[in-house]
């Protein structure tokens, strides 16, 4: 038979634990003969499940005592009980035990606490528990039984901007019993569906036990594959009823930025621990796995007493609503992800991400032969002469006119650095402007300017415009990364991209500051604050808004409106804002904006630019 989760262990060994300073405790309390002999030891029996000892300190039947004990902990599926004494009155030869009683009844649900009293008489000069189911819990009387009864919330959707749902419902199988039907069968029932899917039987028997006799009881689900390959084998379980259920799990795109969910499987249920039970579905990755606990909620649950001979509730002892489920709202839109599907489609390798200009937040992520949120948030790709927008920002501070001549030689070396451009790229004429060459992304005339700007300017430009900032998201994301620039060399192959790394998200972002006149960090998600769903978890402190310098920012923008011009990224109506830029192994990156949408485009053996047009093509229509 298969082990119940350490987490339940762990609490077994702890009562267990407490039971040893509870028993010398409770004998030292008393000097002279009284009934806290009986009142410890059978406390202690049952806490430590020794039903013997426990029985044989009250005055009814044994063995009724014991089944009495084992039954309360199976109907309860108690993890462990803890008891503590908190006053003993004598009076003849009756005494009253008062005790104060903590059930871990598992699943993550709070601890199931009650007052309770122990009575007892003399029975032949030695002092006894009157026993009655009562003594378990003052409302249990006789004909009655302890149940669990719970209710797992349905999960909640991922949304849009909108409030529209990022998935659309999906086919889980659920097998379960319901336990009248089952008679004795119970436990052999439940060993076949314990061999044939891999849970444990004990677990699975006592949801069964714990539940009420005529609800159907979730023990295992299923994904519609893997239910197809066990259907036969479940078929054969006489007793076994399968309920199909409807769960928004199936993700639209952005679909790696959605995330996977699965059923609930042996591994996750022993990993994750609670609340998770049969019938729930775990969120595998993306914002499904970020926002798990927020998409599930927790299990409303009641322990209740039960008829035995007519299976229904007598009374409700205690209930947990369970924490709720609630949406989780990102920043998607839904026309901005269909613009960068398509524009990305064909091509073998890019990404694309959109950002609103004015607030940060992500409209659209977009991949071919990339990973959204490895490659497109979290990416760490070489910067190329798309960081030109940064260190333009740097020399345009530093009185750098963008009417300046720069030669663009096909070489150059700066500091003993070399740079070279692009084979295939067009010459530019020796009286070309500052502006001419950041427009065509010429890195032998832009190195050539490192003199002309200080490291601690770079790097002030660069995190102004977002680089190496500290935000958070919800997902895996990278804000970009500089080296200590010590020499013109350095300054030169920053200022080409060659040391630097940013992913296109931060690229995104430097675009929508230009656009905007104000650096933001990016937004995912507006509802929850945070994935942590605790209460006590503070909300996530995101870095200050960076503002640019007005000037530098007109002149920068006029550049980008140069660099755009006339290009495949100026296909559709109305003005583009940006630059093309190359990068190692093939790579190229277009960097800018129309309207209120800035995006930034990373493309392996394609022109980024071309994907930009199409982009914002497809948005327009």
């Amino acid at each position: 038979m298969r082990g119940r989760p350490m987490r339940r262990a762990r609490r077994i060994l702890a009562a267990t634990a407490t039971l040893a300073v509870a028993s010398t405790t409770l004998t030292g309390c008393f000097e002279e003969s009284s009934p806290h002999d009986a009142v410890r030891d059978f406390l202690v029996g049952w806490q430590s499940e020794d039903y013997e000892l426990a029985a044989g300190r009250t005055d009814g039947d044994p063995a009724k005592v014991r089944k009495a004990l084992e039954d309360a902990k199976l109907e309860l599926d108690a993890a462990s009980f803890r008891f503590k004494i908190t006053s003993i009155s004598v009076a003849g030869d009756e005494s009253t035990a008062d005790f104060h009683a903590e059930v871990d009844l598992g699943e993550n649900n709070p601890l199931w606490e009650y007052e309770s009293r122990l009575p007892l008489h003399l029975v032949d000069g030695a002092w006894k528990v009157r026993w009655s189911p009562s003594v378990l819990h003052p409302q249990l009387k006789e004909g009655q039984r302890f149940a669990v009864d719970t209710e797992p919330k349905p999960r909640q959707p991922v949304l849009d901007r909108a409030n529209d749902p990022l998935q659309s419902d999906t086919v889980l199988y659920v097998a379960g019993v319901v336990p009248d039907k089952l008679g004795e069968r119970a436990e052999e029932v439940v060993a076949k569906l314990s061999d044939v899917t891999g849970y444990a039987q004990d677990r699975l028997l006592s949801r069964v036990r714990s539940s009420p006799p005529d609800k159907f009881v979730p023990l295992v689900t299923f994904g519609r594959s893997r239910y197809q390959s066990m259907q036969a084998k479940l078929g054969a379980i006489d007793g076994i009823e399968i309920d199909a259920q409807e769960q928004p799990v199936n993700p639209d795109a952005p679909r790696q930025i959605v995330g996977t969910v699965s059923a609930l499987t042996p591994e996750t249920e022993q990993k994750l621990g609670g609340p998770q039970r049969a019938g729930d579905s775990v969120g595998k990755s993306g914002l499904q796995q970020a926002y798990q606990d927020y998409l599930t909620g927790s299990t409303e649950t009641k322990v209740i007493t039960l008829d035995l001979k007519t299976g229904r509730q007598v009374a409700q002892l205690e209930e947990w609503r369970g924490r709720q489920n609630v949406s989780v709202k990102t920043t998607i839109d839904r026309a901005a992800q269909a613009s960068a599907e398509q524009a990305v489609a064909e091509t073998q390798t890019s990404a694309l991400v959109a950002v609103q200009r004015d607030t940060g937040e992500i409209l659209a992520v977009g991949t071919k032969g990339l990973h959204q949120e490895r490659h497109a948030l979290a990416g760490k790709f070489p910067a190329g002469t798309a960081f030109s927008i940064v260190a333009a920002d740097a020399l345009l501070k530093e009185q750098v006119s963008p009417k300046q001549r720069l030669a663009c030689p096909q070489e150059r070396t700066v500091g003993g650095a070399k740079f070279a451009n692009a084979a295939h790229s067009t010459p530019l004429p020796a009286s070309a402007t500052f502006q001419e060459n950041f427009a065509k992304g010429c890195v032998t005339a832009l190195a050539s300017l490192a003199r002309r700007v200080s490291a601690e300017g770079l790097l002030k430009s660069a995190q102004t415009l977002g680089l190496e900032q500290p935000w958070r998201l919800p997902l895996k994301s990278f804000s970009g990364s500089l080296p200590k620039l010590s020499s013109d060399a350095d300054k030169a192959k920053a200022i080409a991209g060659q040391n630097v790394q940013v992913s296109p998200l931060s690229m995104a972002l430097v675009a929508a500051a230009v656009a905007s006149g104000t650096w933001r960090p990016p937004v995912l998600v507006t509802e929850p604050k945070t994935p942590d769903a605790t209460a006590t978890a503070p909300p996530v402190t995101q870095p200050a808004p960076q503002q640019l310098d007005p000037k530098v920012r007109a002149t920068l923008q006029t550049m980008m409106r140069a660099g755009a011009a006339g290009t495949p990224a100026q296909a559709g109506k109305g003005k583009v804002y940006g630059i093309a830029a190359t990068a190692p192994e093939g790579m190229t990156w277009w960097v800018g904006w129309q309207g209120n949408v800035a995006i930034a485009v990373l493309a392996k053996n394609h022109d980024a630019r071309a994907v930009a047009g199409d982009f914002f093509a497809g948005l327009a229509n």
